[in-house]
């Protein structure tokens, strides 16, 4: 007489095959779809992490929020992220980094200097500011005292190369004779400091006092270059 199984043991063996089934069917995919889909989660997960950390703040972002926003289970975070800071350097790698290469990436110095550090700076206001890049910054601005090596990590990726960039053009400008004061190589941030206050300026104050940054960056510019000579 044969004994009926168990319904426990005919539960385990029905899961048993849905997992044997579904690794099949995985292993029967085609590497390149594999990896699409890998992408896909990859992107998904940035995303939702970018959402999170706006709206909560990097400290107060939990690992459970972003796989939910993203619809994956917390260990396929695992997957491709090892902690919460790594997938904030793969945000900021994605989302700010291209830009600050493409901002750096200063044309042949045809034009004057006053009108490279003008695009520059049109450009980083147009990229930045009402962005999500911008919400981005700010939150850098806000927690990275209490976050060192993110502090760092941008650093390292994203100041250090803007810094640079308006060095040389400082250099350039002095060398040409455009610029008067020499010791503002020193500073190259005075150079850009309008920028990053209109990035802190729009998310603060902006609702009782709306700020032209386009206009606050020339004045500061005839500062730096003497006003320009209208004919």
């Amino acid at each position: 007489m044969t004994q009926k199984p168990s319904k426990a043991a005919s539960s385990s063996a029905a899961r048993a095959g849905a997992k044997g089934a579904a690794r099949a069917g995985s292993e029967g995919m085609p590497a390149s779809n594999r990896a699409a889909r890998a992408l896909e989660r990859r992107a998904a997960i940035v995303e939702a992490a970018m959402e999170e950390f706006i709206a909560r703040g990097f400290a107060a972002t939990r690992l459970d929020d972003i796989a939910k926003r993203a619809g994956v289970a917390k260990g396929t975070i695992y997957l491709h992220f090892k902690d919460k800071e790594s997938m904030f350097e793969e945000l900021v790698r994605i989302v700010i980094v291209p830009v600050v290469e493409r901002l750096t990436r200063l044309p042949p110095p045809t034009g004057s200097v006053r009108d490279l550090v003008e695009a520059f700076a049109g450009n980083f206001l147009k990229e930045v500011i009402g962005t999500r890049r911008g919400d981005l910054v700010r939150l850098i601005v806000a927690e990275g005292p209490r976050f060192p090596a993110v502090a760092d990590f941008y650093y390292r990726e994203v100041v250090s190369r803007g810094v640079a960039a308006m060095r040389a053009l400082i250099e350039l400008g002095i060398a040409r004779g455009e610029i008067r004061q020499k010791d503002l190589a020193r500073y190259p941030q005075i150079l850009v400091a309008p920028a990053m206050i209109a990035v802190i300026w729009q998310s603060l104050f902006a609702r009782h006092a709306p700020l032209d940054a386009q206009e606050m960056v020339r004045v500061h510019l005839d500062l730096i270059f003497g006003e320009r000579r209208t004919t």
